[in-house]
């Protein structure tokens, strides 16, 4: 097995684009629940769960059984048809939320795109075109050109400019600066109720709501971009039903196929006027596999209540990482909301953090240099959050103890 993983390196190393650095260096062969296992068979507790993909775990018996079942049937067949479960996952979507119109497509950089395009065409279509989109600084909504520019972080976009024009962006959390930059030429503004990529920081709730305003008075599209917090992540199936506020359309994808590739678009009846025949598309957007997936989904997450535990377990492990912070310098803050959480180091050592956690057999993602980012499948257990915030502090131990070695001997050298 160990061969296996040197094998793998190999061919990673010579023939796959280096797009994500260098990679931590393990093949997972398989999964069960909150855990993954290596070649080595070495057990592995994912506090990541694939960024907020694998929301059911891995290896869940209802998932597993739904995607067999549809494979064995029928994976594709065009969009030229009528698919039962691409109407049915329509349906559900849209009865669990203000959306009166879906569209399914394939990423959640696509259904940000749709979400862009729909909002141009929408002013368009009303025969009063406007261009202008509002976004945040510290965002991040995808990474094809047109998302690159909504997103809101300079390092992704200059090897890549002139992106689409149209865009600015604004500080987060900041009402007056959203005030001054909309104006009549606006037709969408796009914000995250969670900034997920930069370290988990959470909008404030009379933030959104003046945000709303705004676009009520100018008359602008509010695209929430929920790809990572719906779901049921933050412990309602929709992050913003815990703002109070109702979106013009809201975008999906990461959890709601469990780990098959998925996108949605959610829009009013008003706001899916942007599109008329032809406007948009997609080859395997809403193909039978990812709809028969995304419905087990809902269908597990209904029958085992997972959004109640996501916010039940959710808040019990932001408690527990708090009393963390009182005792272990190395934590700053604990951010977030259910099962997204972002905690706050005091010195740029989240690289080095993540590390000790995989060696440590937990995994865990970094953001930044000073950020870790947990983001469990939604069946985690409170009696799992006790056995990793046990492994978890050893971590801590470890670093501190190291970095108290470190200073001792940086004091000795300059006496």
């Amino acid at each position: 097995m160990e061969k296996l993983l040197e094998w793998t390196m190999h061919l990673d190393n010579k023939y796959y684009m280096n797009v994500f650095g260098k990679r931590v260096p393990v093949v997972f062969t398989h999964g069960k629940g909150i855990y993954l296992f290596s070649t080595e068979d070495k057990k592995y507790f994912d506090m990541i769960g694939g960024i907020a993909v694998n929301s059911l775990g891995h290896g869940n018996p209802r998932l597993v059984r739904a995607i067999s079942s549809q494979a064995r049937k029928l994976i594709h067949c065009s969009n030229y048809y009528y698919i039962e479960s691409q109407a049915e996952l329509a349906r559900r979507l849209a009865e669990i939320s203000f959306a009166e119109k879906v569209f399914l497509c394939n990423s959640g950089a696509e259904a940000n795109e749709c979400a862009i395009k729909l909002a141009r065409g929408y002013f368009y279509r009303k025969g009063t075109p406007r261009s202008k989109i509002i976004s945040a600084s510290r965002s991040f909504h995808g990474r094809t050109m047109t998302t690159i520019a909504a997103t809101g972080q300079s390092q992704m976009q200059l090897p890549f400019e002139p992106l689409t024009p149209g865009f600015v962006h604004v500080p987060y959390n900041d009402i007056s600066a959203m005030i001054k930059e909309a104006d009549s030429n606006t037709c969408a503004i796009i914000l995250e109720l969670i900034q997920g990529e930069s370290g988990v920081f959470p909008a404030d709730l009379d933030y959104i709501k003046a945000v709303r305003d705004i676009c009520n008075d100018t008359g602008a599209l509010l695209i929430i971009d929920e790809i990572q917090t719906g779901v049921g992540r933050t412990g309602t199936f929709f992050a913003y039903e815990q703002y109070y506020v109702t979106p013009d359309v809201v975008t999906l994808a990461k959890g709601l196929a469990g780990g098959v590739p998925i996108g949605a678009v959610l829009a009013t009846k008003e706001a899916a006027t942007g599109f008329e025949l032809g406007d948009h598309g997609s080859t395997f957007g809403g193909n039978p596999l990812a709809t028969a997936a995304a419905i087990a989904v809902l269908d597990e997450i209904e029958k085992k209540n997972l959004i109640a535990r996501a916010k039940s377990t959710g808040s019990y492990l932001q408690k527990k990482l708090i009393k963390l912070v009182e005792n272990h310098p190395l934590l700053k803050e604990v951010r977030g909301k259910g099962l997204l959480i972002g905690i706050g180091l005091s010195k740029p050592v989240a690289r080095e953090m993540k590390q000790k956690c995989f060696d440590a057999g937990i995994l865990v993602g970094s953001v930044g240099d000073s950020s870790i980012r947990l983001a469990p499948p939604l069946i985690l257990t409170k009696l799992q959050v006790s056995f990793f915030l046990k492994d978890f502090e050893e971590v801590l131990f470890d670093m501190e103890n190291a970095d108290a070695v470190t200073v001792n001997k940086d004091t000795e050298v300059k006496e």
